[in-house]
């Protein structure tokens, strides 16, 4: 007869480093084809946003002209830094302590908060940015008709995938300038050290506006 005994491991497993952790990716649901569905490679947006871009450009040119394209879609670009801001701001901080609600914020932001080196969560999932800039598309053409409204929404898509690639380079990139260097200082004051602070990503004028802007020690702190 013979019994059934677990062997000890040959090696303890090495404890986690803490850039192991920032980099981690742990499911999100026990259902490893939903889950699947929550990472994303950053080339999806691009894959996905600019043929609609191009197609709503169009669409709109063919109504309003190329002046008034323009000038639409700039005023749909300076929302989108709105929405950008006020979103992570309200929505994606509020943080209850538990139940329901604190998984529902874990899911939405928190996880990336805990592991912001995840290179697969740095993009909004297809799943709810196509339904959710559509639904802005829809709202605007339904407020200034078929082609102001499709005019808007080009920079509205704009600013949305400017949105996504800024959120991944400033993670997994080291920006070569100036600019891009006080961005990336920016986001990771927010993350590192006052999540209040810095919720402007590719808009970062509205963190000066509304006055959320990270703080920088001085040099003698420094």
């Amino acid at each position: 007869m013979s019994v059934d005994v677990q062997q000890p491991p040959a090696e303890a497993p090495a404890p986690a480093t803490r850039t192991d952790v920032l980099k981690a990716s742990p499911p999100m649901f026990r259902t490893p084809t939903v889950d699947r569905v929550t990472r994303v490679h950053p080339v999806v947006p691009v894959l996905v946003f600019v043929p609609a871009i191009v197609l709503v450009a169009l669409a709109a040119e063919s109504r309003v002209g190329v002046p008034s394209l323009v000038g639409l879609a700039f005023a749909g670009w300076l929302f989108w830094g709105l929405v950008e801001y006020w979103t992570h701001r309200v929505v994606f901080h509020i943080e209850p302590e538990q139940g329901f609600g604190a998984r529902l914020h874990w899911m939405v932001h928190g996880v990336h908060h805990d592991h912001p080196n995840d290179p697969l969560r740095l993009v909004m999932p297809p799943a709810v940015s196509v339904p959710g800039s559509a639904a802005f598309v829809l709202v605007f053409v339904l407020l200034f008709g078929t082609g102001s409204g499709l005019a808007v929404g080009v920079g509205f898509l704009i600013g949305y995938l400017a949105y996504d690639m800024t959120h991944h380079a400033l993670h997994h990139h080291t920006p070569r300038t100036a600019f891009g260097r006080r961005l990336r200082e920016k986001h990771m004051r927010h993350h590192f050290q006052d999540d209040t602070r810095g919720f402007g990503i590719s808009a970062p004028w509205w963190d000066l506006v509304f006055r959320t802007a990270p703080e920088r020690p001085d040099s003698r702190s420094r």
